[in-house]
């Protein structure tokens, strides 16, 4: 895939997911949902089988990082299949804390 950047739009070859990036890797990556690479929501290919395990899917609203958080995307169309990158999986971010009101 060519280099991704903050603001870039993409969808799913394998179901209805869409993601947009909030922040990208130095280089070139390749985006994944179900085992595929994403492509550009201007992209009119038809769709593909889910490679693998479908996993759990990707919910709307929800942002998914990598292990060291180099690329964080944000989900704004659910769908079948989770999200990796260069083959290794995305995992669901988690909410920051709140500071304590003591």
């Amino acid at each position: 895939m060519t280099e991704i950047k903050a603001g870039t739009r993409l969808k799913s070859a394998v179901s209805d997911a869409e993601v947009v990036v909030i922040k990208a890797p130095a280089g070139s990556v390749t985006i994944e949902c179900g085992g595929r690479p994403m492509r550009a929501l201007d992209d009119d290919a038809p769709r593909e089988e889910i490679a693998g395990d479908a996993g759990e899917g990707v919910a709307l609203g929800k942002r998914y990082v990598d292990e060291n958080e180099s690329i964080e995307l944000l989900c704004t169309k659910a769908g079948d299949g989770s999200l990796s990158v260069d083959g290794t999986p995305l995992a669901l971010k988690g909410a920051k804390p709140l500071p304590s009101s003591d």
